[in-house]
């Protein structure tokens, strides 16, 4: 089936020759559940890692072996190109594959037939679909349609980390790229130290959020109107009706694939702003979010599988723009491979150092004083990049107030 054209007065017609493309998302759901199905089938644990070796190993091989993708949809055509419901449907599809891929694997580990190998391998292949569905979610979240909304809720549900609802677009949105954003990574920050300044200020940041929320409106914090309750208890529900139904054991599987699956988007997090600033104005605010804070990839396949998250710089200076949508701009910074190939390098500090920061040094014309800096790497990094010397950085420093922005969808 021909993807339909697109038109507008004045403007040549356009059609997405990646049209039917985007259902490439839900490859990784469904390999979960194929790879249960093999292991039901055959008793072999080695199908648990269907999954992973897709995502990790096949999709950087196929991102790096094809040109990247900077083709920009027609500004005149963007209207309807949003408007086209299939481009929501096929988001729509990821939850429900996502819970099914779940439940399996809540019944396999129940099962008690699970190698070591086989539960490790469960655990990752269903953390990688959960985490992909925190990305997922990161879409649907953003859009102001409560079936959208919902489903954004629902499959948060799946890492406990409903809360990323209320942080990512009323606390990161508007203090991305500052020192006190817990989701902006520093120059010379290895992931190792990012994860837990993110996980748990993101979490208390959220709390903060929407207790004030709900203060400003005289409504109670502890309510079923705290949108950060309510993302907890649906993962409460969900894991308690999960463990009623396989047993108790099956609590520390959940639990495992849920770090895994946060520790996924978390490292995505920690790739998309590393080391980018954004400088204050002589009133002493931050300046406005550009395509120039945020890293960029036009790396194909990467994108097709993640909704085009690696269109970054576009998603942050137009967060309520669908992801079919997104633009490449030339200035932003740009990444050297996609976020499956780069995943692995951010856990590994040495290797990660050595291919970022002469990016981050270089897109700043080796000024790291316009640079988000480590403070304990302050020296270490002016030592070695001596054009200017690398400013201490305070972590509570003064922020945009977050709780609202002119680009939020909230």
């Amino acid at each position: 089936m021909a993807a339909p054209v697109y038109s507008a007065p004045g403007c040549p017609a356009w059609r997405d020759g990646k049209r039917y493309m985007w259902l490439t998302a839900v490859i990784v759901p469904l390999l979960a559940i194929v790879g249960y199905g093999l292991w039901h089938r055959t008793g072999l644990g080695v199908h648990w890692w269907i999954t992973p070796l897709f995502v990790f190993m096949l999709v950087p091989i196929l991102d790096l072996t094809s040109p990247p993708d900077s083709v920009n949809p027609p500004e005149d055509i963007l209207p309807a190109l949003e408007d086209d419901r299939f481009y929501r449907r096929c988001t729509y599809l990821y939850l429900p594959l996502a819970g099914v891929g779940l439940v399996l694997g809540a019944s396999a580990w129940d099962s008690g037939h699970l190698s070591v190998l086989a539960r490790i391998g469960a655990v990752i292949s269903v953390g990688t679909v959960t985490g992909v569905g925190i990305t997922t979610a990161h879409e649907l979240g953003h859009r102001r349609g409560r079936l959208e909304r919902w489903l954004a809720r629902l499959m948060l549900a799946a890492t406990a980390y409903g809360h990323f609802y209320v942080e990512h677009n009323r606390g990161h949105h508007v203090r991305v790229a500052t020192p006190p954003d817990p989701a902006s990574a520093r120059l010379g920050e290895s992931f190792w130290r990012f994860w837990p300044r993110t996980v748990v200020g993101g979490a208390r940041s959220a709390w903060t959020l929407e207790s004030r929320r709900l203060r400003l409106r005289g409504a109670r914090v502890w309510s079923p109107r705290n949108e950060v309750l309510l993302g907890w208890l649906l993962s409460a529900v969900l894991f308690g009706t999960l463990a009623a139904v396989f047993g108790p054991s099956v609590l520390g599987f959940l639990v495992a694939q849920a770090l895994f699956g946060i520790t996924l988007l978390e490292g995505v997090n920690y790739i998309e702003h590393y080391g980018l600033a954004r400088a204050r104005t002589d009133a002493g605010r931050y300046e406005a979010v550009t395509p120039s804070h945020s890293w960029n990839s036009d790396a194909v396949i990467s994108n097709l599988a993640l909704y085009q998250l690696q269109r970054h710089s576009d998603h942050h200076a137009n967060p309520t723009r669908r992801y079919q949508a997104l633009r490449s701009f030339e200035e932003s910074p740009q990444l050297p491979a996609g976020y499956a190939t780069l995943l692995p390098v951010a856990f590994l500090p040495p290797v990660w150092f050595r291919l970022m920061d002469d990016r981050v040094a270089a897109h700043y014309g080796g000024d790291l004083d316009r640079a988000n800096v480590h403070p304990p790497r302050r020296r270490a990094l002016a030592a070695r990049y001596p054009g200017r010397p690398a400013p201490v950085r305070d972590p509570t420093a003064v922020s945009p107030t977050p709780t609202s922005s002119p680009n939020s969808s909230r």
